[in-house]
Formats: C-alpha cells, sequence, structure tokens
C-alpha cells in the first residue's frame, strides 16, 4: 500500500526517547513494511542495508527490537498488520459497490450497496444545511377565495400543461384579475373551462370585442395579412376586394392562448 494513517501524538509518546538516527530507522522501517505488506528480514544486516542504514545498524538493530515482533517469516509490527488489513477491507468493499453499480445498470434493477472510498482522506458529504431544506419546493395553499373543486381542477390543468403552481403564478393571475374586474374565483374557472394554464386580462378584452361585433387583436392580425396577401398578389383587381366591414362579418372570433 503507498499510503497508511500517521498519528503524531501516538508515534511522539511511543519515541520521545530515541536518537535521531533511532528515529530515522523506525520511520524508513515503517515505509518498507507498509510499502511491501510483509514481514521485514531476520537478519538486522539485511534490512539495515535495504533501508540505506548500513554505518547505523545498531540504531536499525534497536528499533526492530523495541517496536518489531521476530517470527519465523522475520520482523512483523502488528499495528502495521491492522492497518494493512482495514485497507484491504476498504478496497474489496469498493470493488463489490463498483460491480454492483455496473450490473445494476446493466439490468435496470436496483441493489442495495453502500459507497465507500478507497481514499482514506475523503471528506465525507456534508449535510444540507437548515436554508436549503427550507428553500425546498412546497405545495402552494389554495386561495381562500377559491372553491375547493375550482383549485381542483386549475390544478389539473397546470399539471396537464406541465406547469407547476407557483405562488408567484398565482399572484400574477390576480394582477391581472384586478386589471379584468373579476374575482380570482372567475378567472380560474375561466381557464379551466377553456383550457389556459394562466389568465390575462387582455383575453377577455378580445373576447368581449369579439362578442360585440367588433375585432380582437388575432383578427385583426389575420385581416392585415390577407390584405397585404392580396394586394402584392392576390385576386388581381381592386374589384375582388372586400370592404374591412365585409371581411370582419366573414371572420370567425377565434381564441388563442
Amino acid at each position: 500500500m503507498n499510503y497508511y494513517p500517521f498519528h503524531i501524538g501516538d508515534y511522539a509518546s511511543h519515541t520521545r526517547g530515541l536518537t535521531i538516527f533511532e528515529d530515522l530507522a523506525y520511520r524508513r522501517l515503517l515505509d518498507e513494511y507498509y510499502l511491501h505488506e510483509r514481514a521485514l528480514n531476520e537478519c538486522s544486516t539485511s534490512v539495515a542495508r535495504q533501508i540505506g542504514m548500513r554505518e547505523h545498524q545498531d540504531a536499525v538493530d534497536f528499533v526492530l527490537k523495541s517496536f518489531f515482533e521476530l517470527t519465523t517469516d522475520g520482523w512483523i509490527n502488528r499495528r502495521a498488520d491492522q492497518e494493512i488489513s482495514k485497507f484491504h477491507s476498504k478496497q474489496d468493499a469498493a470493488s463489490k459497490a463498483g460491480r454492483a453499480s455496473a450490473e445494476r445498470r446493466l439490468n435496470g434493477g436496483s441493489t442495495s450497496v453502500e459507497r465507500s472510498s478507497t481514499n482514506q482522506n475523503q471528506e465525507p458529504e456534508p449535510e444540507p444545511s437548515s436554508s436549503s431544506k427550507k428553500n425546498r419546493a412546497r405545495p402552494v395553499e389554495k386561495p381562500i377565495e377559491v372553491s375547493d373543486g375550482v383549485w381542483l381542477s386549475f390544478l389539473q390543468v397546470r399539471k396537464a400543461k406541465k406547469a407547476a403552481v407557483t405562488d408567484l403564478a398565482i399572484l400574477g393571475i390576480k394582477r391581472e384579475c384586478v386589471k379584468a374586474g373579476i374575482s380570482l374565483e372567475d378567472a380560474l374557472t375561466i381557464c379551466c373551462e377553456r383550457g389556459w394554464a394562466s389568465f390575462k386580462a387582455e383575453w377577455m378584452t378580445d373576447k368581449r370585442k369579439s362578442s360585440a361585433g367588433g375585432e380582437s387583436f388575432y383578427e385583426r392580425d389575420q385581416r392585415l395579412k390577407r390584405q397585404e396577401a392580396a394586394k402584392w398578389g392576390g385576386a388581381g383587381s381592386s374589384g375582388d376586394f372586400m370592404t374591412i366591414d365585409e371581411e370582419a362579418q366573414n371572420v370567425p372570433a377565434i381564441e388563442s392562448h
């Protein structure tokens, strides 16, 4: 393994009496042990040569006898063995999680596997703050002046139009109700009847004009377009044009919202 935890307090309390070369030998012995993940050679002379401290074999020999244990396999350090075992356990867990995730993506199923990391220094994901929890979307309360039936129908219309019902949207509709001179209940009723996701005062103005025999914005726009088309390549003579009043009578009242 190329990484191991180093607890400064523990190390200092156990090595306070070492000389400079003994301390250096201990650090190099630990690096060698963790790097190769195996016991050190039982011959202290070979070990001193392996860590580049042949001229300080006595310091190496002292550290081995003080902090390592001689077994049939060589010099071992039980604390280091525990850390190495933890490292491999995390590696195995991460590997299983990766395979399960790949299998879940391929099969489209759901496998419950805890995420794990091979990096022991990785910071845990922060918990969501209380302010972010407060900012989560919440359902808009029904205005008191609107009946339950109209409100539920309006929610269904908004849902069909894939438009979220927000406080800002309701506020805008209320503002248009004031312009049109009708109540919020009436406005939402009209929206439900005509399949509108929102409400504009000018839509009611267009409707009233059309009902009174006048001309809505849409009708006027369509009439001007037909006149322009006839002028540049239409009927061919001025006698083929209808008057504005005649044409307005033939144009049906079209609502487009």
